[in-house]
């Protein structure tokens, strides 16, 4: 079982799994991962892997851009990286833009997820980047909202986010995980799809959905001790 819970192996195998899969194996671990609110403005693709963070705060006379947001974290990122941009989800200004998203696909970035709001939506669909966020938004940031911190620990949505941490993103929301945790998620995950797909081939059999989501599928998510 080590091979399978190596960094690559635990990214492999979760990028096979979507949003909702990771959501129910947090809930039947007893773990909260969901950032409510956050959807896809971009591109219809799913994006899973480790997380790099940005912390953004208000533009005032204390507190002024000493280099742009987000360029710290895209230098740093290695491919397959998701940038996670907490802007504590402030709308009225862009945490993320065009330009930064082709830096970002120029070093392999494989998504931007942003607690707040995102702009040039156009051209990051032109780049293939997938960005989610709250809103989309023509204002800038330039003056309005600054870096205040990067790869440290951020609020997403009411989730707490350390740097290294695992994320899922797809149609259905974003779903951080606890890299600590990792590869307990990602195992209830698998075994989560495996049912769900069997039950999917019964359905498609012919059997009856009373039987088939039956009260035994309602109690899906109780935690096990045996490993099933």
């Amino acid at each position: 079982m080590g091979e399978l819970t190596t960094p690559a192996a635990l990214l492999a195998r979760l990028a096979a799994l979507d949003a909702c899969a990771c959501s129910d194996a947090m809930d039947q671990l007893g773990l909260s991962g969901v950032a409510r609110g956050l959807r896809a403005f971009t591109v219809a693709e799913r994006v899973s892997g480790p997380v790099i963070t940005v912390a953004l705060g208000p533009a005032d006379a204390a507190r002024t851009a000493g280099r742009h947001l987000g360029t710290a974290a895209i230098e740093a990122a290695r491919p397959g990286d998701v940038i996670a941009v907490a802007a504590a989800g402030r709308t009225d200004a862009a945490g993320w833009g065009g330009v930064l998203s082709l830096a970002a696909t120029v070093r392999g970035v494989s998504g931007v997820i942003v607690d707040g709001a995102c702009r040039d939506v156009d051209e990051s669909t032109t780049l293939g980047l997938p960005v989610y966020a709250l809103a989309a938004v023509p204002a800038t940031a330039r003056g309005r909202q600054v870096e205040v911190a990067w790869n440290t620990p951020v609020d997403m949505a009411g989730v707490t986010v350390a740097p290294g941490d695992l994320v899922v993103a797809d149609g259905s929301g974003v779903v951080f995980m606890p890299a600590e945790r990792a590869a307990d998620i990602i195992t209830a995950a698998e075994r989560i799809a495996a049912r769900e797909a069997a039950m999917a081939d019964l359905l498609r059999a012919g059997e009856p959905a009373s039987a088939v989501l039956s009260a035994d599928y309602e109690r899906m998510l109780s935690a096990r001790k045996d490993g099933q």
